[in-house]
């Protein structure tokens, strides 16, 4: 475990890598574009960035951005043009139909709503760096990482197989399903990464078994700061920073679950929440993570404002910096 920065390169080196790890968020997750441009401003690279569910989308942007060499300020104005509403819309149209099409496409296909407005979102800042596929994000040399060659890409997106019941590591595992993983598409990856079950439909990926289903990352892992750290023994040749979006639960009264519809929201609601926080303090990890301030607004709210999205993204800048003040 990585759990200081004896490794990082001179503060005065013109550039200094370290590779990322973006949690989950929702909307959040221009905080956390904002912590990393205020991260590339202070001269950093990222050579490897690792997203789950709403950071998949900015971890995607970022790793594309740098493979092409191009200015990650440039995603601002990408993030400015982001309408959450268009993730709350049902299928039919209108104050009635809307919501029974949701009803009924929640029953049949286990989610309310499409997410493939995730696909007007990130195709123009993909299509910008060139990258579509993750061989665009393969990286020759592993740097002294001690990647194994399945592992050695710019980009790893987490999703949940609620099929076989485990973590996925794209494209780490696309192999495991039978599928090449320089030809699988960058955002396909990120959608299922980012179906919150019964919010969104499942995301159904075809295999020489049959089919599986995958789900939003963040109901088995939100946030997997160790995803690059060495299993062999030997020193990082730069650090793992983690950017945190979610706060501590909030203290309320203590009531009891009742009945089976209460258990299973709150069940689902506990896997995908903040649990972890307890573990993050203890093994160190809280060392390496950039806390930011989202307090005010929820991972859901879809109609988030312009001004709510402006001062997301400044508490990331200003976490950032903070982050690397401290670090001297």
């Amino acid at each position: 475990m990585e759990h200081d920065h004896e490794h990082e390169h001179d503060p005065h080196d013109a550039t200094k890598h370290v590779d990322l790890v973006l949690e989950g968020g929702g909307v959040k997750n221009v905080a956390l574009l904002g912590a990393v441009v205020a991260l590339s401003e202070a001269g950093y690279e990222f050579p490897r960035v690792a997203g789950t569910s709403g950071g998949a989308i900015i971890a995607a942007a970022v790793a594309a951005y740098q493979r092409a060499g191009l200015d990650l300020g440039g995603l601002v104005d990408f993030v400015a043009t982001i309408d959450n509403r268009r993730f709350t819309e049902y299928r039919k149209r209108g104050r009635i139909a809307g919501p029974l099409s949701g009803v009924a496409d929640l029953l049949r296909h286990g989610g309310m709503h499409a997410s493939d407005y995730v696909n007007e979102i990130l195709e123009p800042p993909l299509a910008k760096a060139g990258a579509s596929t993750f061989g665009d994000l393969r990286v020759d040399d592993d740097h002294g990482t001690g990647l194994p060659e399945a592992q050695r890409y710019s980009l790893v997106v987490f999703v949940s197989d609620l099929t076989r019941r485990v973590l996925v590591r794209l494209p780490w595992d696309y192999a495991e399903y039978g599928l090449e993983p320089d030809d699988q598409p960058i955002i396909a990856a990120v959608q299922a990464s980012m179906s919150i079950p019964f919010y969104f439909k499942p995301v159904k990926v075809p295999t020489r078994g049959g089919a599986v289903t995958w789900v939003d990352g963040g109901l088995l892992v939100n946030f997997p700061i160790t995803t690059f750290d060495r299993t062999d023994a030997k020193p990082p040749r730069w650090p793992t920073w983690g950017v945190k979006v979610s706060g501590s639960p909030r203290a309320s009264m203590d009531r009891p679950i009742r009945g089976a519809l209460q258990l299973g929201v709150r069940c689902l609601q506990t896997i995908t929440s903040d649990w972890y926080r307890a573990w993050l303090a203890e093994e160190g990890a809280g060392r390496r993570t950039i806390m930011v301030d989202t307090s005010a607004v929820s991972s859901t709210d879809f109609n988030l404002t312009a001004k709510q999205s402006r001062q997301l993204f400044d508490n990331g800048r200003q976490a950032a910096t903070a982050f690397l003040e401290r670090l001297g």
